[in-house]
């Protein structure tokens, strides 16, 4: 059975559709690629952003350390990004500028992984 998500809920930066679509609006290509993790695993969903270029995992952790704390997590394995990168932040635009800074491009719709709505998804 499918949960109604309140307006609140799906605002929240934890939630992966949120997260996406406001990568998306900043012209960053994102893939879905995991969200179903187990209920007792601090990870929650993980999508690709910039793929074929910069190719940042980022994954979305609740409740890690504490609860209530959403850290995220970027991997692109060492590349750009420190191992063990973790941004806490509660602003879509601080992990904008972080991914910007680092390199990360925002396209148009020329790029290979650019879909119509950018639908791409690839899931387990």
């Amino acid at each position: 059975m499918a949960t109604q998500l309140t307006r609140r809920q799906r605002n929240k930066l934890s939630t992966p559709g949120y997260f996406i679509k406001r990568l998306r609006d900043n012209k960053i290509i994102t893939l879905r690629v995991f969200q179903k993790y187990n209920i007792n695993d601090a990870r929650k969903w993980t999508i690709l952003a910039d793929p074929g270029n910069a190719s940042v995992f980022i994954t979305c952790y609740e409740n890690l350390n504490e609860k209530g704390e959403v850290l995220f997590h970027l991997d692109d394995g060492g590349k750009r990004f420190n191992r063990n990168y973790f941004i806490n932040t509660h602003s879509i635009e601080v992990v904008v500028r972080e991914l910007l800074d680092k390199g990360v491009t925002q396209t148009d719709s020329t790029s290979e992984f650019y879909k119509s709505k950018q639908a791409v998804t690839i899931e387990s």
